[in-house]
């Protein structure tokens, strides 16, 4: 399993969608409840944020790898979360 990490600002409404589709997902699909997700806001801790290459939020990526940046849908969500099960 690969990490997740969000990127994402308190105030966005967008991240809060998000964090509300994770838990969703998690609910309706107790396997994904095994991914972990590293969560970095922004300004705290922009060094970090800075390190990536993104624009907007939420951003996640799947390892390595970004598989998605910007407003967020559900279904787009629980696939995230698979990717991290998927990957090996």
């Amino acid at each position: 399993m690969k990490p997740v990490t969000l990127f994402y600002q308190p105030r966005c409404p967008f991240c809060k969608k998000a964090l509300r589709y994770i838990e969703e997902a998690r609910a309706a699909h107790p396997e994904l409840a095994a991914v972990g997700i590293e969560m970095i806001e922004e300004s705290e801790q922009p060094e970090v944020a800075d390190a990536f290459d993104y624009y907007y939020v939420p951003t996640f990526y799947v390892g390595d790898k970004k598989v998605h940046e910007g407003g967020i849908m559900p279904d787009e969500v629980e696939a995230v979360l698979r990717m991290a099960l998927d990957e090996r």
